[in-house]
């Protein structure tokens, strides 16, 4: 399955990988960017972390020519110390957070994530933890608790209360085709963004607890990252990214860290005509002190 790493170059630039370092991948996905950073090591080392186990397999399989640069790791981003603790690892050189989701996430049916492709509504970021799926929370949340989510998470206030009140009525929904009907029925299509696009991202963000999962990373970057070490995190709607970016200044006021990127660095206009998916991604890199 291709996949296209997004930000590759930048990525590897601003985490300035020294050979001798120590690593850590803590968004492996297909593999990626692991094996680029795998593969600029000499007695060095890399983590690499996942918290789906699925994509760590993958990954495991895209980098085996480097599996003895490699450790693989699976576990959410709050408990990372620890991750750390279990490895007998203090602190890491660098630390790469690609907060998107991957692909095969978004193209495999059973996995739930898309209205693309109808299949089971699940959306668990890793189908071992015993989380609410997406379904669950569709048919059994009140119509204030959906509209809540909506408007919250999908950033799609106007809209929240009229769609979750067709989620009521559309009761039970099982699969994406369902839910994505459900929601063009409230909110029919104009254009070419589906109305569903929010509503299936606020779900994923709910059944995840993913803005949770990134303040955790935030809070623990001055445990993980050695002095002199580098973080970089590609983020891709602007709710982890205000996370990210207020993360990164409360660090620089506590003297903790130094931003490195002035301003977001955005993909190249070359990446985006390749990799449409990289077009709202934002880069944000710093150093700790």
């Amino acid at each position: 399955m291709e996949h296209y790493p997004v930000m590759l170059a930048e990525s590897l630039e601003w985490l300035a990988v020294r050979p001798e370092g120590l690593y850590l991948d803590v968004t492996a996905g297909m593999g990626n960017h692991s094996k680029a950073i795998a593969s600029r090591l000499t007695t060095g080392r890399l983590m690499m972390h996942d918290r789906d186990g699925e994509s760590l397999e993958r990954a495991k399989a895209f980098t085996a020519e480097y599996a003895a640069r490699i450790t693989p790791v699976r576990g959410r981003f709050s408990t990372l110390r620890e991750t750390l603790d279990a490895l007998g690892i203090s602190r890491v050189d660098g630390l790469l957070a690609d907060l998107g989701v991957s692909r095969p996430q978004l193209t495999e049916a059973e996995r739930g994530f898309s209205f693309m492709n109808d299949g089971a509504l699940d959306m668990r970021m890793s189908r071992e933890e015993n989380v609410e799926t997406a379904a669950e929370i569709v048919n059994f949340s009140s119509e204030q608790d959906l509209a809540r989510i909506i408007a919250d998470l999908g950033e799609e206030r106007r809209f929240a209360r009229k769609i979750a009140r067709a989620l009521i009525r559309a009761r039970p929904i099982q699969t994406t085709g369902q839910l994505a009907r459900a929601v063009e029925s409230a909110v029919p299509r104009t254009g070419r963004l589906s109305p569903s696009t929010q509503v299936f991202m606020a779900l994923r963000l709910a059944v995840n607890g993913e803005l949770d999962e990134v303040e955790a990373l935030m809070r623990l970057l001055p445990e993980v990252v050695a002095t002199g070490g580098r973080v970089v995190v590609i983020s891709f709607h602007s709710l982890e990214d205000r996370i990210v970016k207020h993360g990164f200044q409360s660090l620089q006021r506590a003297e903790s860290a130094r931003i490195l990127t002035r301003h977001v660095v955005r993909p190249a206009e070359e990446e985006v005509r390749a990799n449409a998916a990289s077009r709202s991604a934002k880069l944000r890199a710093l150093e700790m002190v």
